[in-house]
């Protein structure tokens, strides 16, 4: 018996791949990688996040946070501060540069809807957003 590859795991990891596709082709110019962007999207919703926080947030290592954030600071797109509460803990924001950068962004972002959500009507996209959002709320772990 074969894997059904219009199964929703299927479905929704090639619309991910797509997505992250179609992203990077048209970020490209910026030089951003998914990863960063996603990153200085975060950091604008939560400014003064902690780099721990934030690496939770985005689900992947500190480690592999530090060195994008590396990245954005030296792009001078982030700020790194020390929390006076800890010490060892760094608050991130952004730097006015990076604005230009999400604005570039959010147009991508939108461009990239419109494509995605061609042949749906309102209703038919308003339900598959809607679907998504209940399938993650389901499989989200509650916290303990």
């Amino acid at each position: 018996m074969g894997i059904d590859k219009d199964s929703l795991g299927f479905l929704v990891a090639d619309v991910s791949r797509l997505l992250r596709t179609a992203f990077q082709r048209r970020l490209g110019n910026d030089g951003l990688t998914f990863l960063q962007a996603r990153a200085l999207v975060y950091i604008s919703r939560h400014e003064g996040v902690r780099q721990n926080q934030l690496a939770e947030l985005l689900e992947i290592q500190p480690i592999t946070l530090v060195h994008i954030i590396d990245q954005l600071e030296a792009r001078k797109l982030v700020k790194r501060t020390t929390d006076n509460r800890d010490r060892r803990a760094k608050l991130l924001f952004l730097s006015p540069a990076a604005q230009p950068v999400l604005d570039s962004i959010e147009e991508v972002v939108e461009s990239i809807r419109c494509d995605a959500m061609t042949g749906l009507d309102n209703q038919h996209a308003s339900l598959a957003i809607a679907a998504l959002h209940r399938i993650r709320a389901n499989l989200t772990p509650d916290p303990a």
